[in-house]
């Protein structure tokens, strides 16, 4: 059943954490990680096993299928029929300086090199949301206003203000998936709640403490990789879950789905479009991750009954952007 904008407000003001650190904060709860988080996140690589939970960025990525958001492209700027071609016809019909002079080189020297540079939106795959990804009502988290983010970008609340945290912590799957016994993946229709979370959470025999990194796996990424339809809909997060982040400090969430969060308007908030994002980013100052694969790492926490790890998952430090691609790893 969808809340109203009344439940709305009341979570928020529950949930706000405006002020929580200072009021030049703008890295919200991601002042949860300690040293001493750290610390203990870095006691859970036992093992040896490593779990790369970022998925590819290329041409067949998730993106195609929305309009303001495109797959990668990739450009190769040097490759290694360049090297020749210079040498060749470089100083005849070349007239920029630099072409020239790189013909040159290559003339009597064996070294050659390819080069390549990439265009994208920042969120085209395994991402964060910057704290600025989302506001309403014309504030940014902290009451930072929302129209310091220009056409330079986010003055306030930009990934980058995140660079000094790092993002390492004690990460904790919570596997829906195999909970519910769903053969793929959550179809639509069926939200996770704050009490589910619980459940999820007890059956596992883990414990969400804070200033952990929750990871909830949907299975989503496993359907999108089997039929490559980025548009199909599946079910995430409820948006009353806000509160269920908010109340056991967790530092930040990321799931294997494009939202994090349930994306049916009757599962929602009346009269609004992604309630949670609204809570967890300008309220709450909890950023989001989407498009990991999880995968991988469900399976072997099912194996040997272990589902904390230590997360590693800075962001790339772009001054002023509102949100960073991510090639997250979880060590066990």
């Amino acid at each position: 059943m969808a809340g109203t904008m009344h439940d709305f407000r009341k979570m928020a003001d529950e949930v706000r954490n405006w002020g929580r650190w200072g009021a030049a904060d703008e890295v919200g709860t991601l002042n949860f990680i300690t040293p001493e988080k750290v610390v203990e996140a870095a006691g859970l690589a036992r093992q040896g096993k490593v779990f790369p939970l970022g998925v590819d960025f290329g041409s067949n990525g998730p993106q195609g299928a929305f309009k303001f958001r495109n797959n990668p492209v990739h450009v190769m700027t040097v490759d290694g029929g360049d090297a020749d071609t210079l040498v060749r016809y470089g100083p005849e019909w070349l007239r920029n300086a630099v072409a020239h002079d790189v013909s040159a080189f290559f003339a009597d020297n064996p070294f050659r090199f390819n080069d390549d540079m990439v265009v994208m939106n920042l969120q085209a795959a395994s991402q964060w949301d910057a704290l600025s990804h989302v506001y309403y009502e014309d504030k940014l988290y902290n009451g930072f206003p929302a129209d310091s983010v220009t056409s330079f970008g986010a003055y306030h609340c930009g990934i980058d203000k995140v660079d000094g945290k790092g993002i390492t912590s004690r990460g904790v799957l919570l596997d829906v998936v195999r909970f519910r016994g769903a053969e793929v993946f959550l179809e639509p229709g069926s939200p996770v709640t704050p009490d589910e979370l619980d459940a999820v959470a007890r059956s596992q025999g883990v414990q969400v403490r804070s200033g952990d990194v929750v990871l909830v796996h949907t299975g989503w990424w496993t359907r999108f990789s089997a039929t490559g339809d980025g548009a199909e809909a599946g079910s995430g997060l409820d948006w009353r879950c806000a509160a269920w982040l908010h109340a056991n400090e967790v530092a930040a969430v990321a799931a294997d789905n494009l939202m994090v969060e349930d994306p049916d308007p009757s599962a929602g908030v009346e009269g609004t479009f992604l309630p949670m994002h609204m809570l967890c980013l300008r309220d709450m100052g909890l950023m989001l991750g989407e498009y990991w694969d999880l995968g991988a790492l469900s399976a072997d926490c099912a194996a040997d009954g272990i589902y904390e790890f230590q997360l590693i998952a800075p962001p790339l430090s772009v001054v002023g952007a509102v949100g960073s691609p991510v090639n997250p790893i979880a060590i066990k």
